[in-house]
């Protein structure tokens, strides 16, 4: 068994897909704004009224990227650091 690293990761961005019609790409960043981690969800995937995307999680650092690019990287952490301030790592946004 081997020991995995992780770290806690929170919801920077979500945008359409161009690809593909009803597909939400979710773009998470560490607090540090250096590392990211994309989701791709079909709309219909989300159950409910108004569909629950995830405010943090918890994912293995080899599946995070990393963010080369300085703004970028200062847009994120500004984002986490807000979403940080006002949110539990549990909460939902719906």
């Amino acid at each position: 068994m081997t020991d995995e690293s992780e770290r806690r990761v929170w919801l920077v961005e979500r945008t359409y897909s161009d690809d593909e019609q009803n597909v939400v790409i979710l773009t998470y960043a560490t607090p540090d704004g250096k590392h990211d981690f994309r989701r791709e969800r079909a709309l219909t995937s989300f159950s409910g009224p108004s569909p629950e995307v995830a405010l943090s999680l918890t994912v293995p650092d080899r599946n995070l990227g990393t963010v080369s690019d300085p703004e970028e990287r200062a847009r994120y952490r500004t984002e986490v650091e807000r979403l940080m301030d006002e949110h539990d790592p549990d909460d939902v946004l719906g």
